[in-house]
């Protein structure tokens, strides 16, 4: 079983962990967001365009729809 931790030191020890987080600076994270945009229209695109060669082909092989 797990050794418990008094509360008052674990808050310390988050509190020492938070110190050291880097958080992204605002150039960063709209550099970042931006190409997460990019990325999903991309990906949007491609399986659009996938989605409609694939249903033609499926109409051409069927024959159906003519």
């Amino acid at each position: 079983m797990a050794s418990k931790t008094n509360p008052v030191t674990f808050l310390q020890q988050v509190r020492s962990e938070a110190s050291k987080i880097t958080w992204p600076s605002r150039r960063e994270t709209m550099i970042s967001t931006a190409m997460v945009l990019l990325m999903v229209v991309f990906a949007a695109l491609f399986f659009f365009a996938a989605d409609q060669l694939i249903g033609w082909l499926i109409r051409l092989v069927l024959n159906v729809g003519n």
